[in-house]
């Protein structure tokens, strides 16, 4: 991994210092004091923290947010390689961070070719981020996700026909990731940019509205809020935050009623009832989280309508003595 010192200076830092920019600060704007009264999941964060910055205006202006803070941020920017000229984009968040007085590292990844393209980028870049975060002895993993993603995220699992889980999009914290900027609009991440004299990373695949996130973002969301005349990006990410409380209180009631630390006797699962039965069930399954089609199988097994299913991603569900089984790799979990 390249890693460059907090006085990291690359190709566009003359730009910034031309911008008024004092390198190695965080200048303090109104703007700035708003947003960062406005971040949330940050009560319990602790200096240092990772930041993940791609360079564009929603990490850029989570990295401010973070240095005003007083959080140490670490920037980490990962290039997964899949676009012409993103190696040189590294030099520019580097730039970047050095003038809000953020650490800086990078790495480069080998996402190869293949199918789902998307989601194995997305786990590449998270693997690194884990990484850096021990290697750093950071606390922290912050991403910048805003409410427009956390919108975007709901319709999109409606759309591929996620349950209420997904329905609730995206978490503010799920282990070491943090969210703070879900209470904040991309417009106010772009104004925030703009008012601090840093000039973003364009991705032009963020245009491509052949990927369906942002058909989403540019075409549906845009053309359903004309219809209603309003805007629903308040509306759905309000939405989705009484889905996740609602999904976590449910959650919670699965757990009780069929522990799924020890073993997992089926006649108690085949006894509850199927809104608890199927939640206790992706629980014990833990990722890949199982289709509807896989979690009503496995109700079956648990009812003995069936000795055994197979399920994706190599594993078995099978009932043996009474016990349902998790086979993974030939080997009962």
């Amino acid at each position: 991994m390249e890693r460059h010192p907090l006085s990291a200076r690359g190709p566009d830092a003359d730009a910034d210092d031309e911008a008024g920019m004092t390198p190695g600060a965080t200048p303090a704007t109104p703007l700035l004091g708003a947003l960062r009264a406005r971040l949330v999941g940050v009560e319990l964060v602790s200096a240092p923290v990772i930041v993940a910055c791609s360079g564009g205006p929603d990490s850029l202006a989570l990295l401010a947010l973070a240095c005003a803070a007083g959080f140490a941020p670490v920037a980490v920017h990962v290039d997964h390689g899949l676009r012409p000229g993103s190696d040189a984009e590294s030099a520019v968040v580097a730039a970047r961070a050095g003038h809000l007085g953020a650490e800086f590292a990078t790495e480069r990844v080998e996402v190869g070719v293949g199918g789902n393209v998307e989601a194995r980028a997305r786990d590449a870049r998270y693997d690194v981020l884990e990484r850096v975060l021990i290697e750093r002895g950071a606390r922290a993993i912050l991403v910048g996700h805003t409410a427009d993603d956390l919108a975007e995220t709901v319709i999109v699992n409606l759309l591929r026909g996620s349950a209420s889980t997904g329905l609730a999009g995206m978490p503010v914290v799920r282990g070491s990731i943090v969210r703070p900027m879900l209470g904040i609009r991309r417009i106010e991440t772009e104004a925030l940019c703009a008012e601090l004299g840093l000039d973003p990373i364009r991705d032009p695949t963020n245009d491509d509205r052949s990927l369906l996130r942002n058909w989403v973002r540019h075409e549906l969301l845009p053309q359903l809020g004309e219809r209603v005349d309003r805007d629903l990006t308040p509306i759905l990410a309000r939405q989705a935050g009484l889905l996740r409380d609602e999904s976590e209180y449910l959650d919670a009631l699965a757990r009780r009623a069929w522990p799924s630390d020890g073993s997992v006797p089926a006649a108690v699962l085949a006894g509850l009832d199927p809104v608890l039965a199927r939640r206790a069930i992706r629980q014990w399954l833990g990722p890949p989280p199982p289709s509807f089609d896989e979690v009503e199988r496995i109700l079956a097994v648990a009812q003995g309508e069936h000795r055994g299913t197979e399920l994706s991603g190599g594993r078995k569900v099978g009932r043996r003595a009474g016990i349902l089984r998790l086979v993974l790799g030939g080997e009962d979990r």
